[in-house]
């Protein structure tokens, strides 16, 4: 069949500016993800939170996706209405969510308020991050689709790799800046403040971007007249759904993706407490190693995602980012190792598998997976991921609790356990041999199927 190429999709420049973009939009979404990480203290100093309330407060952000279903609602709405509108909507929900988030912890009026028992303040500002977690979910499928819309059968996996090294870079901006702008304007509540203006001029940027979407498909429809050759895009059935779980190479990358994420994600949020009982490290710098990691995936991601372009094996670079994490956890579960160079040498190799494994997954989704239940599939790995984010760190507090207590030590005059950290690495090598496994099935099957996976994305 003869191929339409003369479309607006066919122009660098603008598929290009299109990423840099829905890019730019999700950046600012996941600022304000990580901006409350680094303000607990203050929090707990300036508006007398308490380390149960702070943990109601984050994990807030999944409620109504995991519970009520609203991520996958979202990429039906996405395959259903299509990019622009369930953007727009995304892009809304984001900056409402953050705007009740930021009056709960800068207004006086929640004062001594209690809303089912609990400090208001903190339900009302947790309610707002369970809305702003809707928005940013939904936003992240869609800018995953959109980026298939424009390089399908290009530089797929680089704009994908980009995109995710430009939302890391949100991330680290974050965890970089919160305390200082917190510090310069003498309020907890100024970093949200920030986060809502760049989430209002990220929702005008992604309005922006629905006028080049608009075109887009005008110039589809317009090839399409002249040439006498129509893409046909079918519609959306809920009873599609049916088609995407039935999929083996869809289970297989979901369930590859929950247990990649939950090693390393789960990992990063007990990583310093790591470096200190295990590598001697000080605290007031234990952060700075497993910082590492973030900013050598920007980088690494569209390197990878190039690779996988040009060169394929998108198969085989997931079984290699599997086998990465296999070897970070295990070195860090040997009492003997507790050097710091060696916790910063196995920081870095777990940043190459951290971007190995996504700049692969995610832009394989599409050749499993057809174009018009793009939306409900990557939602639906993203639900199946966020049970892992969320069960797993809780796992991992309970051992550590339960079994791995080996002392006290004195921090500035108080006393804190200290941990022996060998069980829970080696749960964290368990899930990594689990990640291998599914990817060594994954690559069976697209031999049987031929997905695919192991040929490059660009089309000559």
């Amino acid at each position: 069949m003869e191929t339409i190429t003369n479309t607006l999709r066919d122009s660098k420049t603008a598929r290009w500016a299109a990423l840099a973009i829905v890019s730019f939009t999700m950046l600012c979404g996941y600022y304000l993800t990580d901006v409350m990480a680094p303000l607990k203290p203050m929090l707990e100093k300036e508006l007398l939170w308490n380390s149960a309330e702070y943990g109601f407060f984050t994990s807030a952000y999944g409620w109504f996706n995991v519970f009520l279903l609203m991520l996958i609602l979202g990429g039906i709405m996405l395959d259903k209405m299509g990019v622009r509108f369930t953007g727009k909507m995304a892009t809304i929900t984001m900056v409402a969510g953050t705007a009740i988030k930021y009056w709960a912890i800068s207004t006086h009026s929640l004062d001594g308020v209690k809303i089912l028992g609990m400090n208001g303040q903190v339900v009302i500002a947790a309610l707002g991050f369970a809305i702003f977690g809707v928005g940013v979910e939904v936003a992240g499928i869609t800018v995953s689709k959109i980026i298939v819309k424009w390089f399908k059968g290009k530089e797929l996996a680089l704009a994908m790799g980009l995109e995710m090294a430009t939302a890391r870079l949100g991330t680290a901006l974050a965890l970089s800046t919160s305390v200082p702008i917190a510090a310069a304007f003498g309020k907890v509540s100024a970093p949200v403040l920030v986060c809502l203006i760049m989430l209002c001029i990220g929702m005008i940027a992604f309005f922006i971007y629905t006028i080049m979407d608009n075109k887009l498909d005008r110039s589809v429809a317009a090839e399409a007249g002249r040439s006498g050759v129509t893409e046909v895009e079918e519609t959306f059935r809920v009873a599609d759904i049916w088609y995407i779980v039935k999929n083996k190479g869809w289970w297989y990358i979901a369930i590859l993706c929950v247990l990649f994420y939950s090693s390393v994600f789960p990992f990063l949020k007990y990583a310093a407490d790591l470096m200190v009982n295990k590598f001697g490290v000080d605290e007031s710098v234990a952060g700075i190693i497993p910082g590492l990691l973030p900013f050598g995936t920007i980088l690494l991601t569209p390197l990878f995602g190039n690779v996988y372009d040009r060169k394929g094996k998108g198969a085989t670079i997931m079984i290699i980012g599997a086998i990465l994490l296999i070897l970070v956890h295990t070195l860090f579960s040997i009492p003997v190792l507790s050097q710091t160079p060696v916790a910063i040498f196995l920081i870095v190799v777990l940043g190459i598998g951290f971007s190995l494994v996504p700049s692969a997954m995610w832009p394989s989704v599409p050749k499993i997976i057809p174009e018009k239940q793009l939306g409900t599939a990557y939602a639906m790995i993203f639900w199946v991921q966020n049970w892992g984010l969320m069960g797993v760190p809780a796992l991992i507090g309970w051992v550590l609790n339960k079994y791995c207590i080996v002392g006290t030590r004195l921090v500035d005059g108080v006393q804190v356990s200290s941990y022996n950290y060998t069980l829970p690495m080696i749960i964290f090598t368990g899930f990594g041999i689990l990640a291998l496994v599914f990817a060594l099935l994954l690559k069976a099957e697209d031999k049987k199927k031929g997905y695919g996976l192991e040929l490059p994305n660009i089309k000559k």
